[in-house]
């Protein structure tokens, strides 16, 4: 039996890159799929590669900017489905600048669809991960939280920052609930980097020099393997722990 047989899972951010990849490892371990995400023929298309590993899949139109809605998403997930058990917070929609280039709303923006949305996303999944005794909630956030120059990526770490604190948090409130709560912070080779590697061939060795690994890691063998492993019944004594997938280049003490 595949490991995480019997248990749903919603994966936000799904139609794409490191979102589609973690759902396509927790598919082909046996999980069902809600797959959330604000363009609809992009989670058609990752649910009919879900499908074609023999796993259920739907689609949910969510933009996890308006985090009012989101309790009535994952309403619908429980009606689907029976219920969840497994919560992957991948979405995010921020904005990158020198702190000077952002105005308030652009530096909060990230904020919303960060911490605020997950923290969404997880009060709104509590109670029915508590009623099937248990559940595992694994947030993403980034190593831009710890090198050693952010220049351009302060609203982004920052963003970040706080959903790792909100990780840790919940991790310690819920563990009597059987629920346990992780982050990763993962390099991917995501649609976006992967034009950026192609744009900019130079910049892009350069950067690949500095992961002791010597690659860029791929959205589902790196990114979505391992947290499928996360999720899975052999890391049930892991919680409140940050994970860097990002071949040994941050330093996470």
């Amino acid at each position: 039996m595949r490991s995480l047989s019997g248990q749903v899972a919603i994966v936000t951010g799904a139609g794409q890159g490191v979102g589609q990849g973690i759902a396509l490892a927790l598919a082909s371990e046996g999980a069902e799929i809600a797959v959330l995400g604000r363009t609809l023929a992009k989670l058609e298309t990752t649910c009919e590669l879900i499908r074609e590993r023999g796993a259920r899949a739907e689609p949910f139109a969510c933009d996890v900017l308006k985090t009012e809605e989101i309790p009535a998403v994952v309403d619908r997930v429980v009606e689907t489905f029976g219920g969840v058990d497994i919560l992957i917070n991948n979405a995010y929609s921020g904005n990158y600048g020198t702190l000077l280039s952002l105005s308030d709303r652009a530096f909060q923006k990230g904020f919303v669809s960060g911490p605020f949305a997950a923290f969404a996303f997880m009060k709104a999944c509590h109670p029915h991960m508590k009623a099937r005794g248990g559940g595992n909630v694994v947030n993403l956030v980034t190593s831009a939280m710890v090198r050693w120059d952010p220049t351009t990526y302060g609203a982004y770490a920052a963003a970040k920052q706080a959903l790792k604190s909100l990780t840790r948090t919940a991790a310690v409130e819920w563990g009597p609930d059987g629920i346990r709560v992780n982050a990763v912070a993962p390099h991917a080779l995501s649609p976006g980097l992967k034009q950026w590697t192609e744009n900019f061939p130079e910049e892009a060795e350069e950067f690949r020099k500095t992961i002791p690994l010597g690659y860029i890691g791929e959205c589902e063998p790196d990114i979505g393997r391992a947290v499928a492993a996360l999720v899975g019944p052999d890391m049930r004594y892991l919680t409140g722990a940050t994970l860097p997938l990002d071949g040994g280049q941050a330093y996470f003490g």
